[in-house]
């Protein structure tokens, strides 16, 4: 409205032509005259439609549209709150806004709003709240993840050495159910370690999952060449029966639900804990846990329920279930086979089929175990190694020839051979 005005002064106050205000204004000449002609329509003076604050020359323009409907006291006013929580469920109901109306239309057949007033005033009840509430989130669909900046010292009392201890946060689309967990660290374990934590939390795992784009989880995001999603990442997401969708880059809306739930969580939570000195995470993320009850309980004003309220309401029905094992963290890594059918992990070798040799192959390994793939199916197995310069050499990788030189200068060979003669030659 504020350009049309601008039109309508150059054109009519100072008397410059359709061509020249089309140029001031950056608007097209069509357009232009439009609303030249619009404003003839209107026989009102000049000065009188320039006095008037927007919403007022709107109402005058465009009177058709309905902005200056105000609530009639003869009319039932529905019950928004409601309605929107609805159209959260859309993707499981199949529920539209008009469904809402016509069965508004029904409990109240005298004195209901019609259509274009019933939709028009749930617009202003969106304006009214909060820009993550006025997105309509699918009940269980989205999982919105991010790091605080604001962090937490932790003393160690051997030294006196103060970590920053990194706090993580994770919010249900639909109910703002909130989940916090505090790391020494963003690196990729305890990125993991917190989604794990989190989805125990929820009882369940929504669909998507949408985070920021840090290196724990996204490597690249542009428009030439596409999301490539950190394997690790991906990985835990494909455990979870999930798809993975960060956030756009400079793009905050994309994930507003978590902005504004970190920031209830700076000002509710770690607000509250700053006069406290921490020792070590385990008590920090004791202290996170009974103020995070608090945090999800709390009544919201415009809503009337509770974070908890939403989640029992609107994610947790529809949230996947768990599956049986928890995710086990294994990072990931390519090697190629050495001419010894050994790869090398971390500065020890371990073995795969001499078949391999020289091949690429894909290497997922924990603190506690090592698994070699080739093409997605599994080829070698073995125990990790923690001591540099360890082998790790299964039997059965080796050719026959390297089989046999084995055997031959095994001592165990010798060991049972002497036990075959007798106890005094294996003494």
């Amino acid at each position: 409205m504020r350009k049309i005005s601008e039109v309508l002064r150059l054109h009519f106050k100072l008397g410059l032509s359709l061509r020249q205000s089309a140029n001031a204004t950056g608007t097209s000449r069509g357009s232009v005259s439009n609303y030249c002609t619009r404003f003839k329509e209107l026989a009102v003076d000049i000065d009188r439609f320039l006095s008037l604050n927007e919403m007022m020359q709107e109402q005058l323009f465009y009177p058709e549209c309905g902005c200056g409907i105000t609530p009639q006291a003869s009319k039932v006013m529905p019950d928004y709150i409601t309605i929107h929580h609805e159209l959260k469920k859309k993707q499981q109901s199949k529920v539209t806004l008009a469904l809402l109306h016509e069965e508004y239309k029904e409990a109240h057949p005298t004195n209901a709003y019609s259509y274009t007033q019933f939709r028009e005033h749930y617009v202003r009840f969106l304006n009214q709240i909060n820009p993550s509430m006025r997105q309509v989130h699918i009940a269980g669909e989205k999982v919105f993840v991010d790091y605080s900046g604001l962090t937490i010292p932790i003393v160690n009392q051997k030294t006196g050495e103060v970590y920053k201890a990194q706090i993580f946060v994770a919010v249900l689309g639909a109910s703002g159910y909130t989940f916090v967990h505090a790391s020494y660290s963003q690196k990729q374990r305890d990125f993991i370690l917190s989604h794990v934590l989190a989805y125990d939390f929820f009882g369940g795992t929504p669909k998507i999952v949408v985070p920021d784009n840090l290196k724990s989880a996204v490597i690249k995001h542009s428009k030439k060449e596409g999301v490539v999603i950190n394997e690790s990442y991906a990985a835990l997401a494909r455990h979870y029966t999930m798809a993975v969708t960060p956030a756009r880059p400079y793009k905050p809306k994309d994930k507003a639900k978590v902005e504004l739930g970190v920031k209830g969580i700076q000002r509710w939570i770690l607000a509250r804990l700053r006069h406290h000195t921490f020792f070590s995470v385990d008590e920090l993320n004791a202290a996170l846990s009974n103020l995070l009850d608090l945090y999800n309980h709390k009544i919201i004003k415009r809503i009337a329920k509770s974070r908890t309220e939403l989640f029992k309401e609107l994610d947790q029905p529809f949230l996947q279930a768990l599956p049986l094992q928890r995710y086990l963290y294994k990072e990931f890594k390519e090697a190629t086979v050495a001419q010894n059918y050994h790869i090398f992990l971390e500065g020890c070798e371990y073995s795969v089929p001499y078949q391999y040799l020289g091949l690429r192959v894909q290497v997922w390994h924990s603190s506690h175990s090592v698994d070699i793939h080739y093409k997605g199916t599994k080829i070698a197995i073995h125990p990790k190694l923690h001591f540099v310069g360890q082998v790790s050499t299964l039997h059965e990788h080796m050719p026959s020839h390297h089989q046999y030189q084995s055997e031959k200068t095994n001592p165990g060979r010798f060991l049972n051979w002497a036990n075959t003669i007798g106890a005094h030659t294996l003494s």
